[in-house]
């Protein structure tokens, strides 16, 4: 949310790191340590601990009193925590919103103002021992490049030590990240025995599908059998790197002509998994054209109909947009008009909008119906549309090629790197021209190479 408004508004993103950040938080427990070795072995030292004034790295409490710590002295200087997100702190300087958000010990502060961001960091300087880094390029594993077309977001550098780790720096890559004609099962293959292998590479997909959409439907069918993974799992999971070594650089761009307009998808797969016969449910959330939020999830109950589980995938849907809304008031904006919201599921919409479906309806829970509300209130608008151009596809089902890329390029996901002009592709507004600068540097290495 934070990089599509900097991008659609032109605000200054800069980062900072706070250097050992839990030593600066005080506990209120007692707690004592034993002596390090080399006082433990003097003599007037035996049989004697430590008592901790301070939290250390490895204590369970550290990160707890480092974060209370943090924001007792935040709110002490004037800003306030966001209640949508208690990672987020704002402040007014000369009239400016300056927005601080905080992950751990890493610490991103914007506002339209360069100098109210100057002015925070000196703030955040004068309270802690800080590490100014500069505008935002390389947060998290998150690779930032900023554009006059906007920013583009990836991790690239992730990924390729994440393909060197796996062995598949040098594999042959595959179009897609899952196959079309699979339907995973816990029964499927032989039990492969080294769990911890497969959860360790699982996880760092995980953390990839920050930036990669493309790969969270393969990454959710697969973090179903973590426990006890197959062969053929294990096959699926090697097919997902098979295909991020097709393409590594790619993640998701934020267009600084995008409007402030929230704009959701949902979908379903009825009864889809073999084993629960539970519905599996996608959607995404853009910001004008920029996707802010995606999620695919297996149903907590088994859908009666298909109508059910695209009607639960609505709720959710719902949930999600009204707190991308709060969250866009504590960043000083108004969404003034309602969410637009698609499905293709015209029963679905019949059930939100007419409460007269007693028969087929009565078993759901009341929880569900919460979609009703957010209608009755404003917050979103429903409509129908097609299949085909149902973008939450992507997120609750395997997809052939062409249909696969067809729903990456509405989604925004696109790669800057091209490996076979074996550099950045600056030109990413012009698709025309990025093509054209890439035909050039092949026929100059092309030239070299003879």
């Amino acid at each position: 949310m934070l990089l599509a408004i900097a991008s659609i508004q032109n605000w200054h993103l800069h980062q900072m790191d706070v250097s050992n950040a839990f030593l600066n938080g005080d506990l209120e427990e007692v707690v004592y340590m034993e002596l390090p070795e080399g006082l433990r072995e003097k003599p007037e030292y035996k049989g004697k601990v430590c008592k901790l004034k301070k939290s250390l790295y490895g204590l369970k409490q550290a990160s707890r009193m480092w974060y209370a710590k943090l924001t007792e002295s935040l709110l002490a200087k004037g800003f306030k925590q966001s209640k949508s997100d208690y990672s987020i702190f704002l402040t007014e300087i000369t009239g400016n919103l300056v927005v601080v958000i905080v992950y751990v010990d890493d610490i991103l502060v914007g506002s339209p103002s360069l100098e109210a961001v100057n002015s925070v960091k000196k703030l955040l300087g004068s309270l802690f021992k800080m590490k100014d880094l500069g505008e935002m390029k390389y947060f998290l594993g998150l690779e930032i490049n900023r554009t006059a077309a906007g920013i583009h977001v990836s991790q690239r550098k992730y990924c390729i030590e994440l393909l060197k780790e796996a062995g598949f720096d040098e594999c042959k890559p595959a179009k897609t990240p899952s196959s079309v004609k699979q339907v995973l099962s816990a029964a499927d293959g032989e039990s492969y025995l080294n769990i911890q292998n497969f959860k360790h590479l699982l996880g760092q997909l995980q953390y990839l599908n920050s930036t990669r959409p493309d790969i969270t439907f393969a990454v959710q069918q697969l973090c179903q059998f973590q426990d006890s993974p197959t062969t053929v799992h294990l096959k699926a999971l090697h097919r997902v790197f098979r295909y991020l070594k097709n393409s590594p650089g790619q993640g998701v761009f934020y267009s600084s002509k995008a409007a402030i307009q929230l704009t959701g998808y949902s979908d379903s797969d009825w009864a889809t998994c073999p084993d629960t016969r539970r519905s599996l449910i996608g959607f995404c959330v853009f910001l004008g054209t920029s996707l802010i939020s995606w999620k695919a999830k297996k149903q907590s109950t088994v859908s009666r109909s298909s109508s059910e589980a695209e009607y639960r995938a609505l709720a959710l849907l719902s949930c999600e947009i009204q707190w991308l809304v709060r969250l866009l008031s504590d960043f000083g904006i108004t969404h003034s008009h309602p969410a637009v919201v698609y499905c293709d599921s015209q029963s679905a919409i019949h059930i939100a909008r007419n409460p007269v479906f007693h028969e087929r309806t009565k078993h759901i829970e009341v929880d569900c119906h919460v979609i009703r509300e957010r209608l009755e209130s404003g917050l979103i608008d429903l409509h129908h549309v097609s299949t085909n151009y149902q973008l939450a596809d992507v997120f609750t089902k395997s997809l052939g090629i062409d249909r696969f890329n067809f729903l990456m390029s509405k989604l925004g996901v696109s790669g800057r790197y091209s490996p076979a002009c074996g550099g950045v592709m600056e030109n990413m507004t012009n698709p025309d021209g990025a093509a054209a600068a890439c035909t050039s540097n092949a026929l100059k290495n092309k030239e070299l190479l003879l």
